[in-house]
């Protein structure tokens, strides 16, 4: 009965309907909320979406630019969705951030729909499943992280929403025994992988074990299921892959982030087994640059406050549901629920501790489906038998491990809201008081739970609504701050600011506005320019970039040019392939957006991309396809091509340089500019 309440969804009390749409109502205000103080967000996906709407080579590839001279380090997927938003709507910072919030409540809903299948079986209790579904949609819609990148414009928000999708497709596949579903799961996969490549494969040994544990199958035919979702899987994403690799080089764009023009180099390499050994060529980095790799790299400065919050407490509550369960039929929907969620935190957990390339804070919102799930199924279903001493005991153990978390990471900034931490800790210590206590005297039974009116009922509500307080207070506090501060440039993080995160303190070549004056070119070594290493190129500002200090931006942070130089670029500038080129994607995407022309990023995201070379570039100059080459200041890695710093150390040799509104430039076209 309680499966087929669970089906239909017009069977639901007007109460669930209502409740469930303020869920999604609030989700959707705290993601919409003064989403435009954000500007263009990540200038470079802004840029590229912008490209991507005025040509359509540039949205199908995912080029940086409409003349197609490279794309973005990624598959272009969430640009697809960004492109046609600005097609439809006009270039904003509105059409580019809308779809990502968009996404954001679709994956509370899907949270919200996948934990009350689970747990509508497992109860009997259609009001009980409801609930378990809200607290995970809750939990999900305030994760710092989950905050920050649904209302951010990084391809991490479309991939987040694939992933919950085909977790719900794979739990309907089991439920079901549709094999449907399971294939839908596949191609939900697919794309996802056209989303951030090998990232979305962290959830898949879930996914497979799940199905082959629970599935209402034989286990041939379960063998053969995941066989046919894995081709699913293949086709959604091969297709892209297999146009981009058979399509001429000379018709294409550049593949950024390679070195030899291949979308599989990307795939493999700098988007792939590089992520994880940190031999990233052309990646700026390396190291200790992106933190120490260690077991407990999640609790940390830099991640602890994106992501970390409930994450003891949902082990604890995974592994109670396991053992409580361990003599339920192989079928059971819980159990099955359980290995989806709890290996998705567990896989996609331990490789971020352990990973040694490129990671971010921001990288943790792909955690926050699964601990969701776990927080939503764990917490209602071991409240549901809290007079069982081992229930009890562990959802005891999990509120005060959440308050405990709470209480560590909010003191790790003293001057915001002090008094929050005490209050989180004291509150779940005392809602785990309750749970024991109500599980030791049998005048709290648990079918008086519901009963409005009963002092045992009263004291069931009580208890639960503190523990959910004292569990989400840091979340949401946190979730808040994130949703009223503007975040811009390529490396963001939630919440306040929090001593030893990446970025304080960071050099102006990660993100700041640097001011060139005149003859101030780009060269490789220890003078102005790119230069190679880990030493600062100079400058002040910061992520976004700032007006009125000549504009340059740099490696991590988008440029923004004077109005003086805007002028000269828009002048004339539709004669010509691109209206400029500058080293950087980030530096391109600020002139691109400002002018909405085509300005050819040099050497793409790092600077290391050996596109074009120098040969090739000499080519476009003599063609006379560019317009300007813009000076600036950017730091190299220890790897990768350096075609960059040879463009422009010819160009400084070939040419003479003009000051534009504080910026250095040089003349390649049209009047003469050569030295």
């Amino acid at each position: 009965m309680a499966d087929t309440l669970s089906r239909r969804p017009g069977n639901r009390p007007l109460r669930q309907r209502l409740e469930l749409a303020a869920l999604l109502l609030a989700t959707a205000v705290l993601y919409l909320w003064n989403l435009g103080a954000s500007g263009w967000a990540n200038a470079f996906y802004s840029a590229a979406a912008q490209a991507g709407s005025q040509d359509w080579t540039a949205w199908f590839f995912g080029s940086s630019d409409a003349a197609n001279a490279i794309t973005v380090d990624k598959p272009p997927a969430s640009l697809w969705v960004m492109g046609l938003s600005v097609r439809l709507f006009g270039l904003s910072s509105w059409s580019i951030l809308v779809p990502q919030a968009l996404m954001g409540v679709g994956t509370v809903w899907l949270v919200y729909l996948a934990v009350r299948r689970a747990a509508a079986t497992a109860t009997a209790d259609a009001l009980l499943a409801h609930r378990a579904g809200l607290l995970a949609g809750a939990v999900m819609a305030l994760t710092p992280a989950a905050v920050l990148m649904f209302r951010f414009n990084n391809p991490d928000a479309l991939l987040v929403l694939l992933m919950t999708a085909a977790a719900y497709a794979v739990l309907r596949a089991i439920q079901d025994a549709r094999l449907r579903w399971l294939l839908a799961a596949g191609a939900l996969l697919g794309f996802g992988f056209l989303t951030k490549q090998l990232q979305v494969l962290l959830v898949v040994p879930g996914f497979v074990l799940a199905y082959l544990v629970a599935a209402p199958a034989g286990p041939g035919r379960r063998v053969l299921h995941l066989l046919a979702a894995g081709g699913s899987m293949a086709v959604a994403a091969g297709w892209w892959l297999a146009a981009v690799e058979l399509i001429p080089a000379a018709d294409r764009p550049y593949i950024g982030g390679s070195q030899n023009n291949s979308i599989l180099e990307l795939t493999l390499g700098y988007n792939g087994l590089g992520r994880l050994n940190g031999d990233e060529t052309g990646s700026v980095g390396g190291g200790n640059g992106w933190g120490t790799p260690g077991l407990f790299r999640l609790f940390n400065s830099e991640f602890g406050g994106q992501i970390a919050w409930l994450l003891p407490a949902v082990l604890l509550l995974g592994a109670g549901l396991l053992w409580l369960g361990r003599r339920a039929p192989r079928t059971d929907p819980v159990r099955a629920s359980v290995i989806i969620w709890g290996s998705w935190v567990a896989v996609t957990g331990l490789t971020f501790s352990f990973m040694a390339g490129i990671i971010h804070p921001y990288y943790m919102v792909a955690l926050a489906p699964g601990i969701a799930g776990l927080a939503g199924l764990g917490g209602v279903l071991l409240w549901q038998r809290r007079s069982q001493a081992a229930a009890a005991a562990v959802l005891a153990a999990a509120i005060v491990a959440a308050g405990v978390m709470a209480s560590e990471l909010l003191g790790r900034t003293a001057t915001y809201i002090p008094w929050l931490r005490w209050v989180a800790l004291l509150g779940s210590l005392a809602a785990a008081g309750l749970v024991l206590a109500a599980a030791a005297a049998p005048r709290f039974p648990v079918q008086g739970a519901g009963r409005r009116g009963s002092r045992t009922g009263v004291m069931a509500r009580t208890t639960a609504a503190l523990a959910v307080a004292a569990a989400l207070a840091g979340p949401l506090a946190y979730s808040l701050s994130t949703a009223s501060t503007a975040h811009s440039g390529s490396i963001v993080s939630a919440g306040p600011a929090v001593a030893g995160r990446f970025g304080a303190g960071m050099p102006a070549v990660f993100g700041g506005a640097n001011r060139n004056g005149p003859g101030a070119g780009l060269t490789r070594g220890t003078g102005t320019g790119v230069t190679r290493g880990t030493g600062s190129a100079g400058g002040t500002g910061g992520a976004g970039g700032a007006g009125g200090m000549g504009g340059m931006g740099g490696l991590l942070g988008a440029s923004t040019p004077s109005a003086d130089l805007v002028a000269a670029l828009q002048t004339d500038g539709r004669s010509y392939t691109w209206a400029a080129a500058v080293v950087g994607s980030n530096n391109a995407a600020g002139y691109q957006l400002a002018t909405q022309l085509p300005v050819m990023a040099v050497g793409g995201f790092n600077g290391t991309d050996p596109a074009p070379t120098l040969e090739q570039f000499q080519q476009y100059v003599a063609a006379g396809k560019i317009h300007y080459f813009i000076a600036g200041r950017m730091m190299q890695g220890e790897s990768g091509s350096d075609a960059a710093a040879q463009i422009a150390a010819w160009v400084q040799a070939s040419f003479s340089a003009q000051d534009v509104g504080g910026t250095t430039v040089y003349v390649l076209a049209g009047e003469s500019g050569q030295a």
